[in-house]
């Protein structure tokens, strides 16, 4: 019998609009178990979802940037960095 990895529990509170919303999911431990790796999983690796560098990182940031572009996918749109070095 293999061993059961240890589970945590963590509660948060939530306003009546989001408890309401949450009402009709069968399993809302699981969907918001989901959710929040799904979250996780899209979050920015260099400001890990706070939408602010540090000063250090901004410094990084100013560096790796003069060797790479930020262009838009011509066949998704999608904004992504391009190594400008490659371009050449």
């Amino acid at each position: 019998m293999s061993p059961q990895k240890k589970q945590e529990v963590i509660t948060f509170k939530v306003d009546e609009t989001l408890s309401k919303a949450l009402d009709g999911i069968p399993n809302r431990s699981e969907f918001i178990r989901t959710a929040i790796m799904a979250a996780l999983e899209s979050t920015c690796p260099l400001c890990r979802g706070t939408g602010i560098l540090t000063p250090q990182q901004q410094k990084h940031w100013q560096e790796f940037s003069q060797n790479h572009l930020l262009m838009k996918c011509s066949e998704c749109h999608s904004l992504h960095l391009v190594c400008a070095v490659e371009q050449k």
